[in-house]
């Protein structure tokens, strides 16, 4: 995944495999965040909050990173929460 700063001021275009592009496209539009994409092109997503940055972070982890990976991931996240919660 690349990003690059287009216009408008908040509009970025991402890079992301064709095979991924539609669901990031679908994904972010069930979350409100406005986005385009047509044929063969990168897709352009409008950023207008720190939340969308983040959603537009996990959105494409999500879908480009191996499953395994997110579990292991998941799972190192929950552990840390475990070991940082008060009992």
């Amino acid at each position: 995944m690349n990003f690059s700063k287009n216009h408008p001021d908040s509009a970025l275009t991402i890079l992301v495999e064709c095979e991924n592009r539609w669901r990031v496209y679908r994904r972010l539009l069930e979350l409100g965040i406005p986005c385009w994409c047509t044929g063969y092109q990168p897709l352009q997503v409008q950023i207008e909050s720190p939340l969308a940055i983040a959603q537009l972070w996990s959105v494409v982890k999500q879908v480009t990173m191996p499953r395994q990976h997110l579990v292991d991931w998941l799972e190192a996240c929950r552990k840390q929460s475990a070991y940082h919660s008060p009992e």
